[in-house]
């Protein structure tokens, strides 16, 4: 029997603040990627004994062993943690029924049609709805359109058979990770947080404001969903808009990055966005079109979204095209007979994930046209198994030494990370296309470096 069946919605919402107070409360933790894993770790360095759930045994293994997988979380914190029985991995959802809080933190993908795949976030709900039990509050990180929170997810976790804001509560917090930024991390970036109702308004802050050093209230989860899209839909429609411009200035002789370079040194007004091959990591390829789909059920035209995706989504074809002329040009030879180095496999630079990574796109439109292509990475010595690219798992990057960069008929630089010398890949590679104008930055000219 439920032991806060009788205390009413009051009883149920004080006895679960003052867990979360005084930190007797067990967080659990769905899904734990990029998102998840460092989320549980500041919930257990801020004192709540966290469970971490997920399908992948790997992980749970590796967190068994206390070795991180993802770069925001450095080993001996995790390995810290996991020794004192502050963090505990598992694929047992049985284990949710000891939490009091629970975030769910998976993938929001889209379908091949570009609309909302709503599959991991149901899947979870429906298992939390299995072992859901009175007083527990529910809380979605997972970034999606406006209503998930209230329409779709809470509508499963009552078939339990508990009714939200009474027996439990549900909440949005919207993830805000950026992979490779050093200046913050989980427990310094504002949060958004948002409850259905003013009970689970008020727990969801209390647990948050003893996680992260700063909460941001707003009205409703709607709101707070609405947050993440537009934060996300901003950037991707300003890198549009600057790798539109850098298709129009190329026609007209016209270096975009020396444009962007000096527009910035306006001190209001302006802030600067940086085109490239195409849009990367789990957010802005993908979040603007759930805004779009949801705008077309309240035949609302979303025009600016979808103009943004159009473009963002043929910048791979654009480079490729770009490499085709200047391998024709300055090679004199096509690409069906050309041997390619992807310089960056990551979506962006200085870090591992390889989540919608423009590269692989590059990859396969360039051997779909005949090129060999290798690629190199520090960060990916090896391509994992993926859903959308199963047919490149288990390549390997090559080391960009003199011998290796000589090799190849063009070398297209797609991510720009630090740890690669430019200057040996300038000296020795025959031809390069530039996508991050990386070569530029480091100072380094030649008639064979060519922007795209």
């Amino acid at each position: 029997m439920n032991p806060l069946a009788d205390g009413g919605i009051e009883g149920r919402t004080l006895d679960l603040l003052k867990s979360i107070q005084n930190r007797s409360a067990t967080v659990g933790v769905i899904g734990l990627g990029y998102v998840g894993l460092p989320l549980g770790v500041a919930a257990a360095q801020a004192g709540f004994a966290v469970i971490g759930f997920d399908i992948d045994s790997e992980k749970v293994k590796h967190i068994a062993n206390g070795r991180s997988y993802i770069d925001a979380v450095p080993d001996a914190a995790l390995h810290e943690l996991v020794q004192q029985r502050k963090f505990i991995g598992t694929d047992d959802f049985r284990q949710l029924a000891a939490c009091d809080v629970v975030v769910i933190c998976v993938p929001t993908p889209l379908t091949p049609q570009r609309e909302p795949d709503m599959c991991f976030v149901a899947s979870t709900s429906e298992s939390i709805a299995a072992h859901l039990r009175g007083g527990q509050l529910i809380v979605l990180e997972s970034t999606s359109y406006p209503g998930t929170t209230t329409e779709f997810m809470k509508p499963i976790l009552e078939r339990s058979g508990l009714k939200c804001g009474n027996d439990f509560f549900v909440g949005f917090s919207p993830e805000r990770e950026d992979p490779g930024n050093t200046e913050f991390r989980t427990a310094t970036i504002p949060k958004i947080v948002s409850g259905d109702g003013p009970e689970a308004q008020r727990l969801i802050a209390a647990f948050y404001g003893a996680v992260v050093e700063h909460v941001v209230p707003v009205s409703s989860p709607a709101t707070a969903e609405a947050v993440k899209l537009t934060e996300n839909i901003f950037r991707a429609v300003n890198i549009a808009l600057v790798n539109e411009l850098k298709i129009i200035y190329g026609e007209m002789g016209i270096d975009i990055w020396e444009v962007i370079e000096a527009a910035k040194t306006k001190p209001f007004g302006y802030m600067p966005f940086y085109p490239g091959p195409g849009l990367g990591g789990h957010c802005i390829p993908i979040d603007p079109f759930y805004l779009s789909w949801r705008a077309r059920e309240f035949e609302v035209p979303a025009r600016f979204i979808e103009l943004a995706g159009e473009i963002n989504i043929a910048m791979p074809r654009f480079v490729v095209e770009k490499a085709a002329e200047a391998l024709s040009r300055q090679a004199k030879l096509a690409v069906s007979c050309a041997r390619v180095l992807v310089l960056g496999l990551a979506y962006k630079k200085n870090v591992s994930d390889i989540r919608e990574s423009p590269s692989f796109r590059l990859i396969e439109l360039l051997e779909a046209r005949g090129a060999a292509v290798d690629y190199h990475d520090p960060h990916v010595p090896l391509i994992p198994m993926t859903r959308e690219h199963a047919g490149l798992a288990g390549r390997a990057s090559v080391s960009v030494t003199a011998e290796n960069l000589a090799r190849y008929d063009l070398v297209l630089l797609s991510t720009d990370h630090d740890a690669v010398d430019y200057g040996n890949v300038a000296k020795h590679a025959r031809l390069i296309v530039d996508t991050r104008n990386a070569f530029g930055r480091a100072g380094i000219t030649g008639s064979h470096i060519v922007k795209a």
